[in-house]
This record gives structure tokens, C-alpha cells and sequence, in this order.
């Protein structure tokens, strides 16, 4: 976890700022429906306002909100040369002045900008109750992992007139990450076309992680019918020095059920999306949560104090303590975690040993174990809030077990792991118990191939460096197929992934194998395939050439 005392002071306010090509693409297309006044809800140092001038041939009236008093001066000055714009820059806080604004009725023709990023436990305790009103204002579901962007959008959008455009830079993870569920629906609510601009460039090399532009219309009466959702895939940042107006106009909109929820199936072409749906009601391919149950791992409250090498083991006297785990992916070089992998973990040096102390009184241990402890007490681990609640500190719950684990994150594809060694998982994996007539073995192996694969880039979330999260409830909607194989199967898959065979290599060859066996045709295996890849580059933020037809 991060703590706020260790991030930046740009993360933590939020600040980075809009490239001037940027503001020049999202300004133009506002301007072409020729508002009379444009709003920008967090105006930094003025690069919307600059962007204007030369833009518009009409008066405009230009309103910003900044909350740092320096950097709303630099946006009043950006203003100077631009006779045509009135620009009125408020130096308050926006989440405030949105809600009595809205309260009053105030409304605008635009509204382009590039909110703050900042997670829910960064904001101070005032924003975030502002942000809790925001949403309680249109009924929405609110969650303590939302982050400052989703209620400025939220505002912005309510302060829109009918048929007024917005134009924002927003993180890509408005797609699929699970605190903008309430926008998603918001906007399908309020706005007649959604048009998500998808750079394959990142456009903040410091912010580490994908943006997108996005691009609405909202709907001239409540009445109006949401065209839907679209999004357009750019593989560089050529697009910018174009005319926006062709992009919003002959996008293919999306409505429906593939809006529910997530928007990430948006991405998935129409017949990569006919193969995924009937591949779904297959007899043979089942929901995770059908055929396994998911629990979260261990929680420790500080894993490097409870996850240590044999070193440390032997230096503080813990072999009666010590037992197997493993928790993250240097831990499991392939889908078998066995004696002789833990053998070789210990060997290079990893802690692989979870530290098991119960409720052992502390005079009942050793003069080096009672060291070990204390050495912790004098860290004020005792005092972090997962350990001072219990009795003693040191006594970690839930300790158990299962065949299988899985790790939390991933970079190509998610693995299941077989855990012949019955090792612990802490919090950085996960503990999977197969509930129907399916063995362990089994499981694991039909994990591996082109369809969960997919289902995964779809139902999961990732952050900067393209790495691909799960969390229990995304995990429990996987699509995984329900098939028996022999033991040899899944030993000679355990010696392909141990040799670090490509991931496309890898799941082709397993598609042949499990997706076959499941009743898809070769063609259909084939779709699969090039849609995982196409969601994964996405991720990983990579160009692939497209095959000549």
C-alpha cells in the first residue's frame, strides 16, 4: 500500500497539466458548435485559455476555477492578447462552487479541461465529503475508492446546457475500473454521444499511466435516446494536429447490454463479440464462480516482517515457527508450486517462509524470537491498524491453505497455481477452492487459454505499466472451461510457461487443446485469440501491425 506521506506533491494535488496540443484538439472541437461561454473546472496555469485565442471569431465568455491562488493568476495572464474572450478565472474549490452553482441553476455551452487525479485517501477530509454530496446529488452510488476525477466530470456534466459539449483528458481507466460505475451510468443517463479517444502514446510521461480524451454530447431533453458509447483507437498522437470533428461524427456508437457495467467490451470488434457471447453459453464453459470459490490471501499487516528468508529464520532462531508460502510471481515460474520450486525460492534467497506465532506468549519463545518481536514493536508495526487490533499483535487470523492460488496481478495472463507444497498465500495472492466435480488439476489447466484470457482483459483493471489486476468479484465472472485432462497435461504446460514460451505461443497452443475440446471451431479460436492480443496490447500500450487481408 502507499502511503501519503510517500507520494509527490504533484501526485498528490493532482497536477499534471495539459499539453498544448492537447487543449488546441479538445478546444477546437467545442468551438465548432460555436458556444457563447465554455467552463473549465480546473484551469492550472491557463493552457485551455491559451489555446482559445486564434480559435473563434465570436466573443466567448471563458470561466475558470483553480484552487492554487499562483496558478490562477498565470491563467488571468494567459487571457491578455485574446480580445474576444471575457475570462472570469475563480480562484476556489470546485467540488463547492459546482454544487452552488447547480443549486442556482447556472449552466454552460462547453466545458473542456484535464481534472485532478488524486485517490480517494489523498483528498483532504473537506473534498471528500464535497465529492460524497456530488453523488449523492443524482442518487449514484458512492464509494471510498473513487478519485477526485469522477466527481469533476460528474459536476461538469450537470452544469451543462442541453446539447453542450464536454472535451476532458481522463484516465483510460474510466473504461473498467470499478469506482466509475456510478459515472458510467451517469453519462449513458445525461448524454447523447460518448466518444473515448484511445492514444496508444501515453500523453503524461510523468502521471505513468494511460489517458484517454473524452468526448460528449449531452442530450437536448431527457427524452433523447443515448446513441451510446464508441471509442477510437489512435496509434500515435498524429490525430492531434486534425480536424476532432470527423472523429465524433462518424465513430460507430454502442448501446445496450454491452454497456453494463464496465465499457470494455466496447473494444471488441462485432464479430469478435458474436464469438465471445455464444462462446459464453456453451455447455462446456462455465462462470469462475460456478465451479470455484475465491478468498482473499493472508493479511498480515506487515508482510516483510511475517515473510522472511531462511537467513533471517536462522539469525532469530524461528524454525518452529516458519512454514511455506509463496505470494508473488518470482515465486512461481510456472503453474505448480511444489517442494522443489519452494526448494529453489529458498535457494535464491526469497522469503518463502510465513512466520506463524499465534498466540505464543512471548516469554514462552526464544531469547532470539522474543528479539525478532520486538524489533517489530520498536518499527511500531504493533501499532499499524491490521495489528493493533489484535491480541497479541504478532497472532495473524485465517490461516490456511488450499490445492490452489493465484496471484493478484499479472502481466500477459492470469495463472492458476497448483500448490502440491500446501504453502500460504499472503494478501498478494489469492486462496482458490474448486466447489464443483472439477479437480485441482484440471482447473488449472483449463485456466490457461485464449477465451479466460479474454474474459480477464474484460472484467479486470490495470494502472500504470499496463499490469493487469483481479479482484474477487471480477475473478468470480472469468468464463473457464469445464473439461477433464491427465496428469502429463498439466506437467508438460508447467514446463512451457517454466520456459517462458510467448504468451501467444502458449495460449494458441493451448486453444488447440482446451478450446477445441470445448466445442469452438478453429476460426472461433482464432477470433479469440486476436482479441485478447488486441485488448492486451492495449494494456501494455503496444503498436501491432495489422495483418493485410
Amino acid at each position: 500500500m502507499n502511503f501519503k506521506i510517500q507520494e509527490s506533491k504533484t501526485k498528490l494535488r493532482g497536477g499534471y497539466y495539459t499539453p498544448e496540443p492537447v487543449a488546441g484538439f479538445l478546444s477546437r472541437w467545442v468551438l465548432h458548435k460555436k458556444p457563447s461561454n465554455i467552463l473549465e473546472p480546473s484551469c492550472g496555469d491557463g493552457v485551455f485559455v491559451k489555446a482559445m485565442h486564434g480559435l473563434h471569431r465570436h466573443k466567448l465568455a471563458f470561466t475558470g476555477v483553480e484552487l492554487l491562488e499562483a496558478e490562477a493568476e498565470k491563467a488571468k495572464q494567459a487571457a491578455v492578447n485574446n480580445k474576444l474572450l471575457k475570462t472570469n478565472i475563480i480562484n476556489t474549490d470546485f467540488l463547492e462552487w459546482a454544487l452552488e452553482q447547480i443549486g442556482s441553476g447556472v449552466k454552460y455551452d462547453a466545458c473542456v479541461g484535464n481534472p485532478p487525479y488524486i485517490r480517494y485517501q489523498y483528498l483532504e477530509e473537506k473534498d471528500q465529503l464535497l465529492s460524497a454530496r456530488i453523488f449523492g446529488m443524482y442518487e449514484l452510488p458512492f464509494t471510498k475508492h473513487t478519485n477526485s476525477w469522477v466527481p469533476f466530470v460528474i459536476a461538469s456534466i450537470a452544469l451543462l446546457n442541453p446539447g453542450g459539449r464536454f472535451a476532458m483528458v481522463i484516465p483510460s481507466e474510466l473504461l473498467h475500473v470499478l469506482h466509475a460505475t456510478s459515472l458510467r451510468k451517469f453519462l449513458l443517463t445525461e448524454c447523447y454521444r460518448i466518444l473515448v479517444l484511445d492514444p496508444n502514446e501515453l500523453l503524461f510521461d510523468e502521471a505513468l499511466q494511460g489517458t484517454v480524451l473524452l468526448m460528449i454530447e449531452k442530450k437536448d431533453s431527457p427524452k433523447q435516446v443515448s446513441q451510446g458509447v464508441a471509442v477510437v483507437s489512435a496509434p500515435n498522437n498524429d490525430f492531434l494536429g486534425e480536424d476532432p470533428e470527423p472523429f465524433f461524427q462518424d465513430a460507430i456508437y454502442t448501446s445496450g447490454d454491452v454497456l453494463n457495467g464496465k465499457w470494455m467490451k466496447v473494444l471488441l470488434a462485432p464479430n469478435e463479440l458474436t464469438v465471445f457471447e455464444a462462446a459464453r453459453k456453451l455447455n462446456s464453459i462455465s462462470r469462475f464462480v460456478d465451479i470455484a470459490s475465491v478468498d482473499v490471501g493472508i493479511v498480515t499487516g506487515a508482510n516483510k516482517f511475517f515473510l522472511v528468508d531462511n537467513a533471517t529464520v536462522k539469525k532469530y532462531a524461528l524454525t518452529r515457527f516458519a512454514h511455506p508460502m509463496f505470494g508473488r510471481s518470482d515465486h512461481c515460474p510456472g503453474i505448480i508450486y511444489d517442494s522443489s520450486v519452494h526448494e529453489n525460492n529458498q535457494e535464491r534467497g526469497l522469503p518463502t517462509n510465513f512466520l506463524k506465532f499465534g498466540n505464543t506468549p512471548l516469554e514462552n519463545m526464544s531469547k532470539k524470537a522474543q528479539e525478532y518481536i520486538r524489533m517489530g514493536e520498536e518499527q511500531e508495526l504493533h501499532k499499524r491498524y491490521k495489528c493493533r487490533i489484535r491480541t497479541p499483535w504478532y497472532s495473524v487470523p485465517s490461516i490456511y491453505s488450499t490445492q490452489i492460488g493465484m496471484l493478484k496481478r499479472s502481466h500477459n495472463y492470469p495463472r492458476l497455481i497448483l500448490n502440491t507444497a500446501d504453502a500460504y498465500t499472503t494478501d498478494t495472492a489469492y486462496r482458490i477452492r474448486p466447489i464443483n466435480d472439477i479437480s485441482a488439476p484440471n482447473f488449472v489447466f483449463n485456466f490457461i487459454n485464449s477465451l479466460t484470457a479474454l474474459s480477464a482483459e474484460l472484467e479486470g483493471r490495470h494502472y500504470g505499466g499496463g499490469v493487469l489486476e483481479l479482484v474477487p468479484s471480477e475473478i468470480e465472472k472469468l468464463l473457464v472451461p469445464k473439461l477433464n485432462h491427465t496428469v502429463d497435461d498439466i506437467n508438460g504446460l508447467n514446463i512451457k510457461i517454466c520456459s517462458n514460451m510467448s504468451a501467444d505461443e502458449l495460449l494458441s497452443g493451448q486453444d488447440a487443446v482446451v478450446l477445441k475440446k470445448a466445442g469452438l471451431s478453429k476460426n472461433d479460436r482464432v477470433v479469440l485469440h486476436q482479441a485478447y492480443q488486441k485488448i492486451r496490447n492495449r494494456r501494455h500500450r503496444l503498436v501491432v501491425d495489422t495483418p493485410e487481408e
